[in-house]
């Protein structure tokens, strides 16, 4: 898909948000400046309920989590945005609990340069490529994940 401005990029987010479903991961990938974290920030809003201020790229805190209180319906609960920017190495993502967030079915992980740690990441992984076509213009690819044999039994 094409946005041509930062709003367009996270109506697009927004879009995408209604049809994710709790235990969904997102992997973001992309150069600095190509809508990452604007992305990001569509996602959350509309996934949040109350519609919690966002709170940035988590760059130095690794993760930020906002709560939904749409958990009567079995929609998702819970939001963990993570950004791999400047994580050293996959170790300590793992001191920070990175298994039981990744494994957390009542939620959704969207993550930011999800592509330094690929090794990390489910099958069940979407990723979303960013690309920046000039000024506010972005490409934005979005590939599903391969079905894997037990899905398709």
């Amino acid at each position: 898909m094409i946005t041509n401005s930062p709003d367009e990029t996270k109506n697009a987010a927004k879009r995408l948000a209604q049809k994710l479903k709790p235990g969904d991961i997102l992997a973001l990938k992309g150069n600095l400046g190509t809508g990452k974290t604007c992305f990001a920030k569509g996602i959350i809003e509309e996934l949040t309920a109350t519609k919690e201020n966002f709170q940035g790229s988590p760059t130095f805190a690794l993760i930020q989590e906002y709560q939904s209180s749409q958990d009567e319906s079995g929609a998702i609960i819970r939001v963990y945005h993570f950004d791999f920017y400047r994580v050293k190495n996959a170790v300590e993502l793992l001191q920070i609990g990175w298994q039981e967030y990744i494994s957390d079915e009542a939620g959704v992980c969207v993550i930011e340069w999800a592509d330094l740690f690929p090794e990390l990441l489910p099958p069940k992984t979407k990723w979303i490529e960013f690309f920046s076509e000039g000024d506010d213009k972005r490409k934005i690819v979005i590939r599903n994940p391969q079905p894997t044999a037990a899905a398709t039994t």
